[in-house]
């Protein structure tokens, strides 16, 4: 007689909603219990907490390389700046958000029997999914108390540094070190000032939607109308 398939947790969580150069990415990954002793014995926390930096992504590709090992499911999706731009100028970057959510949680259910638990990050952007599946719940800061969502949050970050590692390396070349991450701070300003004053655009990675003011004069006005207020 077969034994009972383990009670699996899967957690989902996003790195890089907030940057202004650059994709998003999602993590799935679903632990069981022993699994997910064993990942936070390893060191697994939120993959902020960790830090910035090249000592900070050694330790979460260290960490995402044990989490494939010991998780019985994990899936990751991209979402390009573009994609963004379109979904932000309709107010429905938190719709977006809740698809590509929806889109990992049925492949780990089609994939993976014994899920009897779905957490996400972020309590009101996931809210609506509540109706939808009757295990799912949605909670702030998710990743500081379930390894399974903590364990999407570095998988969804190792991706997304290393495809901003990409973009930096079209640039770096031609205009130095780029730092800063793609957020909105001074780093990525000097980075797109010296960008727009030499081509008189912006990087074609650049996030349309996000504010720019501090090249406007090199490049006009490029963000459409705000919008009034997110769908969620």
């Amino acid at each position: 007689m077969a034994g009972k398939a383990a009670k699996l947790t899967l957690g989902i969580d996003e790195a890089g909603r907030g940057p202004a150069i650059g994709p998003m990415t999602m993590g799935a990954v679903a632990l069981d219990a022993k699994a997910s002793a064993a990942l936070t014995r390893a060191g697994l926390r939120d993959s902020k907490a960790y830090g910035a930096g090249e000592d900070a992504h050694a330790i979460r590709v260290e960490l995402a390389a044990k989490i494939r090992e010991r998780a019985t499911f994990v899936m990751t999706c991209v979402v390009h700046h573009d994609e963004i731009d379109r979904r932000v100028a309709r107010n429905e970057l938190n719709v977006l958000e809740r698809e590509v959510a929806t889109r990992m949680i049925d492949s780990a259910l089609g994939a993976t029997p014994g899920v009897h638990r779905i957490i996400a990050d972020g309590k009101r952007m996931f809210a609506p999914l509540g109706a939808r599946y009757d295990v799912f719940e949605s909670r702030d800061r998710a990743e500081e108390h379930h390894a399974s969502v903590a364990a999407a949050s570095v998988v969804a970050k190792v991706l997304r540094d290393e495809l901003y590692a990409g973009i930096r390396a079209r640039y770096e070349g031609e205009f130095g070190a780029i730092r800063g991450g793609g957020y909105a701070n001074a780093a990525t300003r000097a980075f797109v000032e010296a960008y727009a004053t030499k081509y008189k655009k912006l990087p074609d990675e650049f996030r349309r939607t996000w504010p720019c003011p501090y090249v406007a004069h090199l490049v006009g006005n490029v963000r459409p109308p705000a919008p009034q207020a997110e769908l969620f």
